[in-house]
């Protein structure tokens, strides 16, 4: 099973730059999306009904325009959900996507980016928390978890060009590092940094300064799993444009 998880950078802007090419030429199984950048409402049905795939949209409820995620599927859920069933604050602005399937579960996040102010930063630390305490409770449930998206971390100093430079920006900040700690510290895996762990790959470029031409990135959008054993194949996909992100994929066997 292929699933894909990529941030757009706004789903009717893709649309036009190859987005159904990408589909048909990867087939993934599942693609979590994320900077939808639209409610449901404002797109066309061509991009909202793929053949053979269900599709499942979430967005903002307090600003137009902002925040989004999406998937789409080949393979029914049995339930999903957008609550972090926390506080309302974290369910609002169309961040989460909670799917329980017939043998695992998979999360698609879009977590806050929290350079703007020190209030989104500490909006971003507090969903940090709200998500580990969703994924402590749900890992008792006994099946696989999948959580994918951007995180707008870089964890360690092999994931981003300039690490030292950025120690005082948001993104790689060392309570926001310390969360990943947490996360792996909760019996979850960085899927790609196990199978890959010296292996240097980007998956976000500022538009600025020719970054992308020259690999100056982040690395921010994952997949971590609580069973690394289900893992086959974890792969960053830079040959693949059309947004500030490339997407991320994992292959697993279940």
């Amino acid at each position: 099973m292929k699933i894909f998880s990529w941030n757009v950078n706004g789903i009717r802007s893709i649309q036009k730059k190859g987005f159904k090419d990408f589909i048909l030429n990867f087939k993934p199984d599942i693609l979590c999306i994320q900077e939808t950048k639209a409610s449901i409402n404002q797109l066309s049905d061509d991009i909202i009904n793929i053949p053979n795939y269900e599709s499942y949209f979430e967005s903002c409820q307090t600003k137009k325009g902002y925040s989004g995620v999406a998937i789409y599927t080949k393979i029914k859920p049995l339930n999903f959900s957008t609550s972090l069933k926390s506080s309302e604050k974290f369910d609002i602005e169309g961040r989460n996507q909670i799917f329980e399937f017939d043998k695992f579960y998979l999360l698609n996040f879009y977590f806050p980016n929290g350079q703007m102010s020190e209030e989104r930063l500490l909006y971003k630390l507090d969903f940090h928390t709200a998500v580990l305490k969703y994924l402590k409770k749900l890992n008792k449930k006994k099946k696989p978890i999948i959580v994918c998206g951007d995180y707008n971390i870089a964890h360690n100093e092999i994931d981003l060009k300039h690490p030292k430079p950025n120690e005082n920006t948001s993104g790689f900040l060392r309570v926001e590092r310390d969360w990943m700690n947490d996360l792996s510290n909760s019996g979850f895996f960085d899927t790609y940094r196990y199978l890959n762990p010296d292996k240097i790959k980007y998956s976000w470029w500022t538009y600025m300064r020719n970054a992308r031409k020259n690999n100056v990135g982040w690395r921010i959008d994952y997949f971590w799993i609580n069973e690394i054993n289900l893992v086959k194949n974890a792969e960053i996909h830079n040959e693949v444009f059309g947004s500030d992100h490339c997407p991320v994929s994992i292959k697993i066997d279940l």
